[in-house]
């Protein structure tokens, strides 16, 4: 019965009564927390076998060439609309970009956000495009290009008497 009352009053003490380390709880997914080790060591990293695979994501993908001129063409597209959109912006008369002093309005500064934000926007998407042609340029075709021989390209064998 005193061991009872001996646990209690242990559990009851100060959080850092008799811890010797903390182990951090938890998975990747949901947030981790801490609690203490009573009479051991934590646990440094899951072992080898329970480690998560790495994302799929992260593995190199390979566009198809309509993919990447698509993108690329995306990105050229990108730069000239973007640009000429700034260019017209900075030359407004009609008073939404600029107040009569000539100071740039709220209009100019959320437009120009928008265009420079697009404008990187496309030019990632133009990399990503060029990225995908060049790749495909360097790596070697998977098919055979010679087609297989035909029954009608041998020459007939005559039956041997």
């Amino acid at each position: 019965m005193d061991t009872e009352v001996d646990a209690d009053a242990e559990a009851n003490r100060g959080v850092d009564a008799g811890v010797d380390a903390w182990e951090v709880v938890g998975t990747s997914v949901n947030v981790p927390a801490r609690r203490p080790v009573i009479g051991g060591t934590p646990r440094k990293s899951a072992p080898a076998d329970r480690r998560p695979d790495p994302l799929p994501i992260l593995e190199p993908m390979k566009l198809s060439r309509p993919v990447s001129w698509f993108l690329l063409a995306f990105g050229v597209w990108s730069w000239f609309i973007w640009i000429t959109f700034v260019k017209n912006l900075c030359q407004d008369g009609s008073g939404l970009a600029f107040n009569d002093a000539g100071d740039p309005t709220a209009y100019f500064w959320v437009h120009l956000l928008l265009a420079v934000t697009s404008f990187l926007l496309g030019t990632a998407i133009g990399v990503i495009g060029f990225r995908g042609i060049r790749a495909l340029r360097t790596t070697p075709p998977t098919s055979s290009t010679t087609p297989p021989s035909s029954p009608s390209s041998t020459p007939p064998t005559s039956p041997s008497s």
